[in-house]
């Protein structure tokens, strides 16, 4: 049946940000498809109450509390999965973000973490990954989250933008040089209704301005996002490398606008 190629029977899968939101909608997504999962996130009871979850369902579970941005956490948390679990065939770098700022009060600073914590470090979690699949199970799959953002123009976003711009180019140059063994792809998320967009969701006017900017009619959930972890996870997904797709609900154009100062003299000539 069609069905069974959506299943993960057997494969182990870690999953960075999956205490919340997006991650713990993959992690128990991916438990719920037949796999072992490795919940990594830096709030400990987040993850245990996750991988308590899972373990109910009748799957193996590890909680990893990680800090993706220290790289020697990256390597515990890869050792961890294979010392204990036995293998790794699916990693979905999901931990990311970083908060609106206008471009000309964007630090150095502030665009090295945003790039740092959305671009660098999935990329050393999936080489360490990429290579733990192939040692420990011939090959594997790497899912990444990016954002719609990295494709859009959205005021207020430019380091996250570009952060995930480059997250989408690493996605495809990786794809290319892992292909046949590793195929990796990313999701090009639109507006998901999680804490992070609390504060739009709980606003009637850009919940509505939200809704009609989005052909779907409504903010994505969790979910939606999961599901599509798990086609490009699995099996059904074993013809697709090197792509970024996007999950959306249909928005062209940026569903939210954060207002932005304008740039003004700083002095009266």
């Amino acid at each position: 049946m069609i069905l069974d190629r959506f299943r993960l029977d057997g494969k182990v899968a870690i999953v960075t940000g999956g205490g919340q939101g997006i991650g713990r909608a993959t992690a128990v997504a991916l438990a719920e498809a037949g796999a072992d999962v490795v919940v990594a996130a830096r709030t400990e009871s987040d993850i245990d109450e996750v991988a308590a979850g899972i373990a109910s369902i009748g799957r193996r579970a590890l909680a990893v509390p990680t800090d993706v941005m220290d790289s020697d956490a990256l390597d515990v948390l890869v050792e961890r999965t294979v010392a204990e679990l036995g293998r790794l065939d699916v990693l979905v770098n999901n931990a990311g973000g970083s908060p609106p700022r206008a471009a000309i009060d964007t630090s150095a600073e502030f665009m090295e973490r945003a790039f740092r914590f959305n671009a660098v470090s999935p990329f050393l979690l999936a080489q360490r990954a990429a290579r733990a699949m192939v040692d420990s199970a011939g090959e594997g799959a790497i899912v990444n989250v990016s954002s719609r953002s990295s494709q859009q123009v959205v005021p207020g976003f430019t380091a996250y933008g570009t952060a995930k711009a480059a997250l989408n180019k690493i996605t495809v140059s990786l794809a290319a040089e892992w292909a046949p063994r590793v195929r990796v792809n990313a999701l090009s998320v639109g507006a998901v209704a999680t804490r992070a967009l609390d504060v739009v969701l709980a606003d009637d006017d850009m919940r509505r301005a939200l809704e009609a900017g989005t052909p779907m009619g409504r903010a994505g959930t969790p979910d939606d996002i999961a599901a599509a972890v798990l086609w490009l996870a699995s099996p059904a997904g074993g013809w697709v490398t090197g792509k970024v797709v996007e999950v959306d609900g249909g928005a062209e154009s940026p569903v939210i606008s954060l207002p932005v100062p304008p740039l003004e003299p700083t002095t009266t000539p």
